[in-house]
C-alpha cells in the first residue's frame, strides 16, 4: 500500500530533523573553538606582535615558529613571500609571528631578532628571514652566526652577547610559549592560526591560497 503523503511528509520532515542535528552541533563546535581561541589569540602577551598587513585585514594570521625549525624555515623561503604579495600586501591578510622556540639556540635566535628590531615590525621580519636563511650555520655555529647577523643590523659583539643574556626577555619569551602552549595547544612549529582556526604543520602556498580565497568569500 502506498505511504500516505501526510505521513510521507511528516517521515522526511522527522529525516531532517535528525540529519540537522546530527550535522549541526559538530559545525557549531568547530565555530565557538575558532572563536574561541581568536578571542585567546588576541589576548595581550609578554612580548608586543610583530604584525605586518593591515590591522584591520578580514584574516588575520599568526604562526608560531623556532627559527631552527627546518619546515618554518621552509615556510619562510617558498611560501610567505607569495602570502605577502597577495595577500598581506593588499590589505587581506594581517600576518602575526610568534616566538615557539624548539632549543636554545632559537631561543637565542629569538631574542637576537627582537633586540635587532627594537620593536619595529618590518625591521624584525628582516631579521627572522636573515636567521631562517642561516639556519645551518645558526645550528653549528651558533655564536658566530648571531654576532654576524647582529652585525648587520648595526649590534656590535657586546650588544649581541648582553641581548642573549637578558633574562627579562628570556623570561617574557618563555612565558610566552607556555601560554601557546598550556592555552593554544601549540606543540609544533610550524602551527598557524587563521581567523581562530588551528592548523598544525607546514602548508603548500596552493593549499593556503585556496583555503583564504575561501574565506574571503563568506
Amino acid at each position: 500500500m502506498p505511504t500516505p503523503r501526510p505521513l510521507l511528509a511528516t517521515l522526511r520532515l522527522a529525516a531532517l530533523i535528525t540529519l540537522v542535528a546530527i550535522v549541526l552541533p559538530p559545525l557549531a563546535g568547530t565555530a565557538r573553538a575558532q572563536s574561541e581561541a581568536a578571542a585567546l589569540i588576541a589576548k595581550p602577551v609578554s612580548l608586543p606582535d610583530m604584525a605586518i598587513g593591515q590591522a584591520k585585514a578580514p584574516i588575520t594570521i599568526v604562526e608560531y615558529s623556532s627559527l631552527t625549525c627546518p619546515h618554518c624555515a621552509d615556510f619562510e623561503e617558498n611560501v610567505f613571500p607569495m602570502l605577502q604579495s597577495k595577500y598581506i600586501d593588499t590589505g587581506k591578510v594581517r600576518f602575526v609571528s610568534r616566538e615557539f622556540p624548539l632549543d636554545i639556540k632559537a631561543a637565542a635566535a629569538s631574542m637576537l631578532a627582537r633586540c635587532a628590531a627594537n620593536g619595529d615590525a618590518p625591521k624584525y621580519f628582516e631579521a627572522t628571514t636573515l636567521l631562517f636563511k642561516q639556519q645551518g650555520p645558526l645550528m653549528a655555529r651558533t655564536t658566530e652566526t648571531l654576532k654576524a647577523v647582529g652585525d648587520r643590523f648595526g649590534m656590535n659583539e657586546q650588544a649581541v652577547e648582553a641581548c642573549v643574556k637578558d633574562q627579562a626577555l628570556l623570561d617574557k619569551l618563555t612565558a610566552d610559549q607556555k601560554f601557546a602552549f598550556d592555552e593554544l595547544k601549540v606543540d609544533a612549529t610550524p602551527t598557524f592560526f587563521i581567523n581562530g582556526e588551528r592548523l598544525r604543520g607546514a602548508m603548500a602556498f596552493e593549499e593556503l591560497d585556496k583555503k583564504l580565497a575561501a574565506l574571503l568569500k563568506r
